[in-house]
Order: C-alpha cells, then sequence, then structure tokens
C-alpha cells in the first residue's frame, strides 16, 4: 500500500469519523423535530424517529395556545427586545473597557485587572440576592433593566477579557502611526482598532446572545408579567397552562425557539471561529 493511498484511506475514515459525530450532535434536534408530528402516546409508546403521519397543527396551536391571552408572536417580540440591546450594549461596553486595560496605563491598572479576573470566579447563586435587591429598591423589577444596565456598565469580565487579549495582539505601531496623523484616542480607536477587532466583537456578540436569550434563571426572577415572558419562560408555562401536556406543541415550539441560534451561529460562524482561534495570541 503506497503512501498516496494510505492518505486516502486515512482521510476517509476522518470524514466517516466526523460524520458519525456530526449526527450524534445533531440527533437531539432531529428527534425533536419529528416528535412535533407525533401525538403523546406515539412519543412515549414507540422508539422509531419517523412519526406515522405528518401535520402543522402542532405548531399552529403550540403557537396560540399558552397561559393568559398571549401567544409566541409576543414572546418573539420581547425575547428580541431583552436581547439585541443587552447584546449590543455588552459588545459596545466591553470593546472600551478593553480597549483602555490594552491600550492605556494608569494607576492601580494591575490591582483593578486582578479584580476583574476575580469576578470571574463569582457564581452566579452569590449575587443573584443582592442584585434582586438593589434593582428591587431601583423600582427595575419587571422590566429590562436588569438586562440593559449591567451590560451597558460592562459588567461581564469575561467578555472584556477576551477583547483583551484580541487587541493585545493588534501591533501598537498602528495606534502610533494614526496619533502622528493626528488622530485622537477616540478616532484611533473607532477607526482603526475597531474594524480589525471584527472577529472577536462576533465572538462577544453571539456569546452573549446565545447566553442572554437562552437564560431562564435572571429571566424567571426580574420578569414577573406574563406579557414581558420570554422565549424560555414561555416553554415553561406552556408545561404550566394544561392539565395534560401535549408535548408535541411543547417540542414545536423549542424547535421554533431553537432556529434563530441556528441561523445566527452558521450566518456568524466564519467570525466565530475566526474570533475564538486567535483570542489569547499575542504579537
Amino acid at each position: 500500500m503506497n503512501k498516496k493511498t494510505k492518505t486516502k484511506i486515512n482521510l476517509t475514515l476522518t470524514y466517516i469519523f466526523i460524520i458519525v459525530v456530526g449526527i450524534i450532535m445533531v440527533y437531539p434536534i432531529i428527534w425533536m423535530f419529528f416528535t412535533t408530528f407525533k401525538e403523546n402516546a406515539e412519543i412515549f409508546g414507540s422508539t422509531k424517529l419517523l412519526p406515522s403521519s405528518y401535520s402543522l397543527s402542532s405548531f399552529v396551536e403550540g403557537w396560540k395556545s399558552n397561559g393568559g391571552n398571549q401567544t409566541y408572536t409576543n414572546f418573539f417580540i420581547n425575547t428580541f427586545v431583552m436581547v439585541i440591546p443587552t447584546t449590543l450594549l455588552t459588545i459596545a461596553s466591553c470593546a472600551v473597557v478593553a480597549y483602555g486595560f490594552a491600550r492605556f496605563k494608569f494607576p492601580g491598572k494591575k490591582g483593578l485587572f486582578m479584580l476583574l479576573i476575580a469576578t470571574l470566579m463569582l457564581p452566579n447563586a452569590v449575587i443573584i440576592i443582592p442584585r434582586y435587591s438593589l434593582y428591587n429598591s431601583f423600582g427595575w423589577i419587571d422590566t429590562y433593566l436588569p438586562f440593559y444596565v449591567p451590560a451597558l456598565l460592562a459588567t461581564y469580565p469575561f467578555f472584556i477579557f477576551m477583547l483583551i487579549q484580541f487587541m493585545r495582539g493588534l501591533p501598537r505601531e498602528l495606534d502610533e502611526s494614526a496619533y502622528m496623523d493626528g488622530c485622537g484616542t477616540f478616532r484611533v480607536f473607532w477607526n482603526i482598532l475597531l474594524p480589525l477587532m471584527k472577529p472577536a466583537l462576533f465572538s462577544a456578540g453571539l456569546f452573549q446572545f446565545m447566553w442572554t436569550y437562552n437564560d431562564y434563571l435572571n429571566s424567571l426572577i426580574f420578569i414577573n408579567s406574563t406579557s414581558r415572558y420570554t422565549i424560555s419562560l414561555a416553554l415553561r408555562l406552556s408545561l404550566d397552562s394544561e392539565s395534560v401536556v401535549q408535548w408535541n406543541k411543547v417540542m414545536a415550539m423549542a424547535f421554533i425557539a431553537v432556529l434563530p441560534l441556528i441561523i445566527l451561529f452558521f450566518l456568524a460562524q466564519k467570525y466565530f471561529v475566526e474570533g475564538i482561534s486567535t483570542t489569547g495570541l499575542k504579537g
């Protein structure tokens, strides 16, 4: 067996392995999709993947059948009203803070950076009660301000650290050349560094979008009114609104809820992979 044949065999085995692993990873989504066409008896009484018949009634009924007078149209609108500003504010504020740490020297910089990294170790369970008490005193409960304001104030140290590491890989000569041409601090950041930071910004934005979109605990604690519920709360609400849960409707809405994340990931996959692979490289 010559070297070329061995290479082809190894490549074929590699592709087979990747395909098998990929099928295993996406199987839950495939199963969820086909479950939307089954009744409860077929879901729990059969191990077959494919349903006996196909009907879109679970999507139609699941979209409108929920507690109160709310439909999933309202829940999706609420979700994007909460998630999109939170994501944009997070990217903007964390990029500014990262710029300060990566490019400037100031008193107490090392201590503040150590404090920033230390906050990564704080579990959400430790700070959730103080946060609730603080937001309640501000009158922010049952609004989206508990999500907007922390994002505006750059309270996500993971993204700050990620952007700092990416920015450290950008040559300082770019800044110095811009300063020599008469650019100010903000203009260097806006015109020189931000365009080069697009992969890292896309990665941070994608992470924040997914985490906020999927966030159940914080949404449950800070949002009380059904009219302001997000998708994660709506899916749980559908289990409480019926005495006998129609799982095909729940799976139909869960499948629709997952679609935006899948579409977003594939659209931003190039920037996401590039941002993750280059973050931490120091030039």
